[in-house]
């Protein structure tokens, strides 16, 4: 009976591990949607995008900070968010990123192709 227990914990421990591997691999080709969408609201910098994903999705996924900022990188290189240094006497200087039009309409048509593929996937899986 323990060994059958034993052999329970572990497939469900590789079951948890696939599983977190396929969200982090599907949420890693939406990075540049993903900061899109925060930067709707209000302009942000780094570590407060990083942290709003973070309470978003209850601790459970954070961008390496080289993956954000080589998102970055890509988003301002495609006119997607624009830049700006924040105001040094309010704390440490910050690089604050803003989306622009061009951004908002990148982010609708990420949005759209997100919904086809999640209802693709749905009917195939379901």
């Amino acid at each position: 009976m323990i060994y059958y227990i034993y052999k329970l914990k572990k497939v469900l421990i590789e079951w948890q591990v696939i599983q977190m591997s396929i969200t982090s691999d599907i949420l890693r080709g939406h990075t540049e949607a993903i900061i899109l969408a925060s930067l709707l609201e209000h302009d942000s910098y780094g570590y407060q995008i990083n942290k709003e994903i973070m309470q978003k999705t209850n601790n459970s996924y954070e961008l390496k900070e080289a993956t954000l900022y080589s998102a970055f990188r890509r988003l301002e290189q495609a006119g997607y968010i624009t830049t700006y240094w924040g105001d040094e006497n309010v704390g440490a200087r910050r690089r604050y990123y803003s989306i622009t039009a061009k951004g908002r309409a990148a982010y609708t048509t990420y949005k759209k192709e997100w919904g086809e593929a999640k209802d693709m996937i749905d009917k195939l899986l379901i």
